[in-house]
């Protein structure tokens, strides 16, 4: 089950030209494709006469012909020519989902259109400003549900054992866990005082000696995750502390799109507060997150058979806090989603 009226992800912006092409999110077909002035269309992939997908079909300017018989469907969705003498049907039209293009991603409405209020998008600090470096990579598919990399990325001790080659530290394993339950998502975070850097941190933290470390762990419904680490030299850290000048922050951006119940497809990026400049550093950081990301769909893609094929329960542990609410209140708020699509149906 999924919650219908928020903004999903549904491609970097370049990904989506003036060629048709099919996109699935929340288990719907959607083509997409730009207009000839570049404006971006997501219409319902499937020609409502006999369900040839439009993205088999051809674009014609700004419309879409069906490649079976020629049902042509503009921007928005409704059919402007049909074979035969008999007009068009008003039935003749299919569903067109609102789009909004931003940090270079096209993110989709997939709820109610009139809803659809881009100022609702993921809000990044920090994105435009010249002083912060970005280094990104391309979209993963995940052969898991979109809630289990929510709970990974609602879960900073995942790193001490998945992550030992770049997250990790003896710190990791058994500092003790915050959790902090928002508006809009669930937090769980922790300082680790005065431990070396991970190997990944290192290579690029511009101090020597020990550390103190945040782990910000964030996740805002549906499925979109902010993490946050931040590195200051030992002495200097804690949810008290000056932070050092030359303390490193890096703000990785997670999106989630749940491609259907047991898929999901992943966009993230990473902002820096050093050298925003510095192409070498860009390649380094993104390979090397590239690598940590493997191996989390490692995991994960076993965790989804073991917990589809269980013959025996799961726990639960209390380190599992932030990743139970998150999933209690999403649940909530998408039962309460469908009482009101029941009654405005009614």
């Amino acid at each position: 089950m999924f919650l219908k009226n928020a903004w999903y992800v549904a491609a970097w912006d370049h990904d989506i030209t003036r060629d048709l092409q099919q996109i699935m999110v929340l288990g719907e077909k959607i083509c997409v494709f730009r207009s000839e002035v570049g404006a971006l269309v997501a219409l319902e992939d499937a020609c409502p006469h006999r369900k040839l997908p439009l993205s088999k079909g051809r674009i014609k300017g700004d419309t879409v012909e069906c490649g079976y018989h020629g049902l042509t469907f503009n921007c928005v969705g409704q059919c402007v020519w049909a074979p035969g003498s008999g007009g068009i049907p008003s039935n003749a039209k299919v569903h067109a989902y609102p789009l909004h293009e931003k940090y270079g991603l096209v993110w989709i409405w997939m709820g109610n259109p009139a809803l659809a209020d881009p100022a609702d998008i993921f809000e990044i600090e920090n994105y435009d400003n010249p002083a912060w470096g970005i280094n990104r990579g391309a979209a993963m598919e995940l052969d898991c549900n979109y809630l289990l990399m929510c709970d990974n990325l609602l879960d900073p001790t995942h790193v001490a054992w998945v992550h030992q080659s770049s997250f990790a530290a003896d710190a990791t394993k058994d500092t003790p866990l915050r959790i902090t339950k928002t508006e809009n998502g669930v937090i769980v975070h922790r300082w680790m005082m005065d431990h070396e850097p991970a190997p990944f941190y290192r290579k690029v933290v511009e101090f020597e000696g020990n550390c103190d470390r945040l782990q910000h762990y964030e996740v805002r419904y549906p499925s979109h995750a902010l993490i946050k680490a931040v590195f200051t030299p030992a002495g200097t850290g804690g949810p008290d502390g000056s932070l050092h000048e030359n303390t490193f922050i890096m703000d990785s951006y997670n999106f989630m799109t749940p491609t259907d119940e047991g898929r999901t497809r992943y966009y993230w990026f990473q902002l820096r507060n050093i050298r925003p400049d510095d192409d070498e550093l860009s390649r380094m950081m993104s390979e090397d997150v590239q690598h940590a990301f493997e191996e989390d769909r490692d995991v994960l893609n076993e965790v989804q058979k073991g917990m589809s094929n269980k013959t025996s329960p799961h726990i639960d542990l209390p380190i599992d806090g932030g990743q139970l609410r998150f999933r209690r209140q999403l649940q909530a708020m998408i039962n309460e989603e469908r009482q009101v699509d029941r009654q405005m149906a009614e």
